[in-house]
């Protein structure tokens, strides 16, 4: 009985698939992600995100991104630490769809690329030093690998991996607008 409503979930949902008319992306979509940091690069906080791309073919979107990241605490009762990561780059993203023969309009598998600028600020209050570079504020380069899940047709839910910017896994909805 358990092998037969197997069958019967997947013929539903492999037939709700191919029998869509649209792809989850294509040429012209303004494509917007808020997110959130799953798993930090750095030491504390809560990374947040936006990108924001345009569709400039059926199968590629080039937009901008950036990331923000800050956290305060303290090192017993005379000192505290805190530091702001922001990341700011140009994205470009291939969407896989088409590809996979994967016809929803619900789905929008992609992966992609990043390069932008870093900037790490660090402050000690108990010496009162400022330690910019310590990170390595500069140049960065990313990848990422992402799915969202349309809702209706212009929300939605997204999931990033990779080199994402301040954190490796991002979490967040999803917007054509």
């Amino acid at each position: 009985m358990k092998k037969i409503k197997l069958t019967v979930v997947l013929c539903v949902l492999f037939g709700s698939v191919s029998s869509a008319q649209e792809s989850g992306y294509k040429k012209n979509d303004l494509l917007l992600n808020l997110g959130i940091g799953v798993n930090s690069s750095y030491y504390g906080g809560i990374p947040l995100s936006v990108s924001l791309e345009t569709g400039s073919t059926d199968q590629i979107s080039v937009g901008v991104s950036f990331d923000y990241l800050s956290d305060k605490y303290s090192a017993g009762a005379l000192s505290s630490y805190k530091f702001t990561a922001l990341y700011f780059g140009a994205r470009a993203s291939y969407h896989v769809n088409e590809l996979l023969n994967l016809n929803s309009e619900k789905i929008d598998l992609y992966g992609g690329i990043t390069v932008g600028y870093r900037s790490f600020k660090w402050k000690d209050s108990y010496s009162n030093n400022t330690l910019s570079d310590r990170y390595g504020s500069g140049i960065f380069f990313g990848g990422h690998i992402g799915g969202k899940y349309y809702f209706t047709q212009t929300i939605g839910a997204f999931t990033e991996v990779g080199a994402t910017g301040s954190t490796n896994m991002r979490l967040g909805l999803a917007f054509k607008l």
